[in-house]
């Protein structure tokens, strides 16, 4: 068997992998790749993979780090939004608290159909060049030491392949070939489960309600193009709407409070769905919402403990790690890690040394991920309290605004002189959140507020600082008014924290609030940065 010799070798041709191929190839025209994927080409849409919700990092990575803004504006949902109602058992969704934007934030993203989107990939690599080898299985692998290349076993068809490479990238998803094979696997305590499945249409809120004051409070566009979270103690349910005429919906639950083994079924999903989400379940089981699929995963969320090594080999994707789907943060890895590969293997190119950049980048992806990790470990309790939740969804809202979602969108994440100049602004606003989270649940246990039909709308849109925050992510900026901005964004965090932290003790001051004062002790809060409305139903 003769073997073939390229640069650089990707095993996978999913989301991560393709975009990969696609960022590399833009930065490097002259790079051979290859691209191993399981799965045959075309593949279904709608029917096929979660991950449809986009968010600012991205979103952005799609529409302009890789040029395809007009396929995803053309060939996708213009998304409305993350959108909240805390319902459980509710069957008058316009009597519930609801969260989310009355009209369209500045900076956009899109509902994504994964088959769709993956397809145009996949043709999009093979117009540029890009070797795209599909239903193709992987059968040995085989790491170079020193100098010498990467070589790779694959079968296609009846025919068996080998390849060597300078680069080996693992993007085969939860299959994890590399990972698996180094012993780079690690678990971690957030036991939640999911189970999901797309149906026929769309499915809309505003058939749920008569009421002319609620269907014209955000009207148009309307609700279903949110990504919309149906929430309850220790659960939330997805509708996302796909661009192939269908919706995805899916279950995510605390093991403790709704086991696996009450919604690992349609049917038992179903029967779950006619109890905590009435509207719903009448709503899908009219014979219009013809069911596509349906699958379920066990403890979805994991960890690897390297994705980046100066033998030249990388993990990117759900190969390495996944946190949790509530704020759709999948994407924004896939981002952050094809980017920092990228940068890796164009210094390698330039026979630079990438030692020290890959312990780098292992260190910022792990703490971009433990930090992402607070928002949810030990947090589903929280879900179905309309008092606490807006407040944590604002805060966490301003904590990915503040730095993160700059530092990338600005083309500075692998700048090691900026993020050098705002270490110190970047370990206050993780130092924050790191303490907020324990506060916001120790707020919600005191609390007995639980989900009750007071009919709140909290419109983010009309915050003036939450609005300006998603709109100067888009700005270009030099590196002084970057840092600058990063540093008020950081000040903007201390004042919302003050706030919060004084509002929760006002209430309960029996809760343990000494570490963020200490913190904060020297800021003040000025003018309120929440109405009174977002603390307590009047």
């Amino acid at each position: 068997m003769a073997i073939e010799t390229r640069d650089v070798l990707i095993l996978g041709g999913g989301l991560a992998g393709l975009t990969l191929a696609l960022q590399l190839q833009q930065q490097d025209a002259a790079l051979s790749i290859r691209v191993i994927e399981r799965r045959s080409h075309p593949v279904p849409e709608a029917a096929f993979k979660v991950g449809e919700s986009t968010v600012e990092i991205g979103a952005h990575y799609f529409a302009h780090v890789l040029g395809l803004r007009d396929h995803l504006n053309d060939e996708h949902i213009r998304k409305f939004g993350f959108r909240f109602f805390f319902s459980d058992r509710s069957e008058n969704i316009d009597r519930c608290t609801e969260l989310g934007v009355s009209r369209l934030l500045p900076t956009p993203s899109w509902q994504i159909d994964r088959g769709r989107f993956e397809n145009h990939l996949g043709e999009l690599a093979r117009e540029r060049g890009i070797e795209f080898v599909d239903a193709a299985t992987v059968r040995g692998i085989e790491l170079g030491e020193g100098a010498a290349s990467h070589q790779v076993r694959y079968a296609q068809g009846e025919d068996e392949h080998q390849v060597e490479s300078r680069w080996l990238i693992d993007a085969s998803g939860r299959a994890g070939l590399l990972k698996r094979k180094l012993g780079l696997a690690k678990t971690n305590a957030h036991d939640v489960n999911s189970s999901w499945w797309r149906v026929e249409g769309f499915v809309q809120p505003k058939q749920w309600s008569s009421d002319e004051a609620w269907l014209s409070r955000c009207d148009p566009p309307d609700r279903w193009r949110s990504t919309n979270h149906l929430c309850g103690p220790g659960y939330w349910v997805w509708m996302i709407p796909l661009s192939s005429n269908a919706h995805s919906i899916g279950i995510v639950a605390d093991e403790a409070l709704h086991p696996l083994s009450t919604i690992n079924t349609h049917d038992k999903a179903m029967a779950w769905m006619r109890e905590h989400q009435p509207q719903l379940a009448a709503t899908l089981d009219k014979p219009e919402y013809a069911l596509l699929d349906f699958m379920f995963m066990r403890h979805f969320s994991h960890e690897c403990t390297q994705l980046y090594s100066d033998k030249r080999w990388a993990i990117t994707g759900e190969a390495g790690l996944f946190a949790d789907p509530y704020y759709s943060p999948g994407s924004d890895f896939i981002a952050i890690s094809n980017t920092f590969i990228t940068d890796l293997i164009a210094k390698d190119r330039a026979g630079q040394s990438i030692g020290a950049h890959a312990a780098v980048y292992q260190q910022l992806l792990q703490s971009f991920y433990d930090n992402t990790m607070l928002l949810y470990q030990d947090q589903y309790p929280l879900f179905g309290n309309a008092r606490v939740m807006p407040v944590k969804v604002i805060w966490d809202y301003a904590y990915y605004w503040a730095a993160l979602a700059p530092l990338y969108m600005s083309g500075r994440i692998t700048s090691l002189s900026m993020l050098g100049r705002l270490r110190s602004q970047l370990e206050r606003a993780s130092g924050l959140n790191a303490a907020m989270q324990p506060f916001l649940r120790a707020w919600a246990e005191a609390d007995d507020y639980g989900a009750p039909e007071d009919g709140r709308l909290l419109d983010q849109y009309v915050i003036g600082w939450f609005h300006e925050m998603n709109r100067s992510l888009r700005d270009a900026q030099e590196d002084d008014a970057f840092a600058q901005r990063i540093a008020d964004n950081v000040k903007l965090m201390e004042r919302l924290a003050k706030e919060i932290v004084d509002h929760v003790r006002a209430m309960h001051p029996e809760i343990d609030s000494d570490e963020l004062i200490a913190m904060l002790d020297d800021v003040e809060v000025g003018e309120p940065m929440l109405p009174q409305v977002w603390y307590a139903a009047t």
